[in-house]
């Protein structure tokens, strides 16, 4: 079950090596409040937070980070932009890893361990 604090998802598409999102960035949603003053940019922790909701509704986890690695936030991503985020998932491992881009144009990637469900076991 995916919650309302995502941004309005403009595509979806299933690839061979995961599932690819078209999210529109609207400047009225309210991560910009705040962030920053001369000129909002989305939070990492934003960017963060919708991968792991999408990634583990997508592919059937509870959204309960167990570890987080190797995050990056290359550019900054501003209200009014549209941007891609691509999810794949090792499922031996419980890991999704995601990346915000938008053509040649590289924004956050990160991969994230999930928690497995109590009836799986653990990798």
């Amino acid at each position: 079950m995916i919650k309302s604090n995502l941004p309005p998802i403009m595509a979806k598409r299933c690839l061979e090596d995961g599932v690819e999102w078209q999210l529109r960035i609207d400047a009225d949603l309210p991560y910009f409040e705040g962030h920053f003053p001369e000129q909002a940019v989305l939070p990492g922790v934003t960017q963060l937070d919708w991968a792991v909701q999408l990634g583990a509704s997508e592919f059937g986890y509870a959204p309960q980070v167990k570890s987080l690695e190797v995050l990056k936030f290359q550019q900054l991503i501003l209200p009014g932009s549209e941007v891609q985020l691509k999810i794949s998932l090792n499922r031996a491992k419980h890991k999704l890893t995601f990346a915000y881009y938008q053509g040649e144009q590289r924004f956050g990637s990160g991969r994230v361990c999930l928690t497995p469900h109590d009836n799986e076991e653990r990798g």
